[in-house]
């Protein structure tokens, strides 16, 4: 289970930035952008507000949003990136977060020992680790570039590489920031199946999307972020509606 109560995110920024980075900051965390009363500088963005959610064994949560709206923002609270600000966060089960699936990884090392790094770093002991190993490798179709050294191979390869690590073990939660492609044609087939298989193995999904077709075919609910708070819950098919009407009036109060 995850359970949300009156949860707040706040990011200090430390001394005077540039208004062009605190926009960026503002556009990759969401919410608002807190000001010193005396000085006018930007101090904080409060990217998740009063976030009041509770997602049961068996949902399948889809988060909508513009962009800036907070919803990678959540995943990483959720996955424990970020502790809340304020308010109070519970979780019950494994939690696997493919909001970036290459932390870990280690660009002068081979790809043998990257699964290691990359599964020791997601939580696994050594030993389920190099259990892993030889599947991880069947599954990447990396051959012999397995032994070299990372940095050597190009950029499919290694997302070959990162999502077959990633993906290998099924959690009890699984957090995805879109649905992942990985690799050539061929390779995404696989991915594709590779996550249906995550999704029916997971007991709870959260997914942020753009996809609005991902949203209505895999989730069970939805929520509409917007300024870092939830501004509708609800069935996804509705959600979706409500949705695809802020870009057509986007000075309803119910989305933006």
């Amino acid at each position: 289970m995850i359970k949300l109560c009156d949860v707040s995110l706040r990011y200090p920024i430390m001394g005077f930035v540039s208004h062009s980075f605190q926009r960026s900051i503002y556009n990759r965390v969401g919410g608002l952008l807190g000001r010193s009363s005396t000085m006018g500088h930007i101090e904080h963005v409060e990217a998740l507000r009063g976030i009041t959610l509770d997602v049961s064994d068996g949902e399948r949560l889809g988060v909508l949003g513009h962009n800036g709206a907070g919803k990678t923002s959540l995943l990483r609270l959720i996955g424990g990136i970020y502790p809340p600000s304020s308010g109070t966060l519970e979780t019950a089960g494994s939690i696997r977060s493919l909001t970036n699936y290459t932390l870990g990884m280690d660009s002068n090392a081979s790809g043998r020992k990257n699964i290691i790094f990359r599964l020791v770093f997601m939580g696994y002991s050594f030993g389920e680790a190099e259990k892993a190993v030889d599947a991880i490798i069947e599954f990447s179709e990396l051959g012999e570039f397995i032994d070299l050294p990372v940095r050597t191979y190009s950029s499919g390869m290694f997302v070959r590489l990162a999502f077959s690590v990633s993906t290998h073990f099924a959690p009890d939660i699984l957090l995805l920031d879109e649905i992942i492609g990985a690799g050539d044609i061929a390779f995404q087939k696989k991915a594709q199946k590779r996550i249906k298989e995550l999704f029916d193995q997971s007991r709870i999904i959260v997914l942020a999307a753009h996809d609005l077709n991902a949203i209505k075919n895999y989730c069970t609910r939805a929520v509409i972020l917007s300024q870092g708070r939830i501004a509708a819950v609800g069935d996804p098919d509705d959600m979706v509606k409500v949705y695809q009407a802020s870009f057509v009036q986007p000075n309803a109060n119910t989305v933006v």
